[in-house]
């Protein structure tokens, strides 16, 4: 990551903390719940973001995102190890507390995301490309719970999705993967198709989602090379929807 790039995450993160404390921002953009974003800047089409929504259908919430060039075509090139892997992802971070989908209250900054990588199967309970294997599917586009922290072992202003130290026995969510980070493998699948990701995600508690604000990031992670914490890190920021993090997007419903 450059250090521009550094520089405007950390600021961001700082603006995130806010936001989760603070009231959500107004809305803007021509639909209710969603805003557009500005395009270009050398970000690559597959993930030069031009439009993010979170909506609600009584109990389901969607995830939406639109990009300027076809979504879902750009993935990481294998490396053939755990150690250094690159993930590629959509990411729709969000001031829902952790608890609502089964981490511990105030874990971090709870985010939704749909992510590829080749070098490795995080979803152990799902076969998402049908061949009776229950582990060799990372590459194909799947959906995940993650709770960001910073951690400047990641670099300045940098995020990780959170570790789980040694011993320790945090709450988690019942389709939680099995890897020593804040992270669930809920199964829902995302359609993606021309220049959009959306998935459908269902609540028991639909008014958690609705009062939520959120913004939209494509973002490029990497698994640290000793295999130990920081384990995942944010290591590029492709786009960000608001341009600062700031969270402006509204829930429709």
């Amino acid at each position: 990551m450059s250090d521009t790039t550094h520089r405007r995450y950390g600021s961001a993160l700082a603006l995130v903390a806010v936001a989760a404390l603070a009231a959500p921002a107004l809305a803007h953009g021509p639909e209710a719940g969603g805003f557009d974003a500005e395009s270009g800047g050398g970000v690559a089409p597959a993930f030069d973001v031009i439009h993010a929504r979170i909506s609600t259908e009584g109990r389901v919430a969607v995830f939406h995102m639109g990009v300027s060039g076809a979504a879902g075509t750009s993935r990481p090139s294998a490396g053939g190890a755990l150690a250094g892997a690159e993930v590629f992802s959509y990411v729709w971070p969000t001031t829902i507390d952790p608890a609502a989908v089964g981490f511990a209250p105030a874990a971090g900054i709870l985010a939704f995301a749909v992510t590829a990588h080749p070098d490795f199967d995080d979803t152990p309970l799902f076969d998402e490309n049908g061949d009776g294997r229950l582990d060799n599917d990372g590459d194909l586009w799947h959906s995940h719970w993650v709770v960001l922290v910073p951690d400047e072992g990641c670099g300045p202003g940098a995020l990780k999705v959170e570790d789980i130290p040694a011993g320790t026995t945090p709450p988690l969510p019942l389709t939680w993967p099995g890897l020593p980070l804040l992270i669930d493998s809920p199964g829902w699948s995302p359609v993606i198709g021309g220049d959009t990701v959306e998935v459908r995600v269902p609540f028991d508690d639909i008014g958690v989602v609705e009062a939520a604000s959120f913004d939209g990031v494509t973002a490029g992670l990497r698994v640290n090379e000793s295999v130990h914490a920081p384990l995942l890190c944010v290591v590029d920021v492709f786009d960000v929807a608001s341009g600062d993090l700031s969270l402006p997007g509204r829930v429709s419903h």
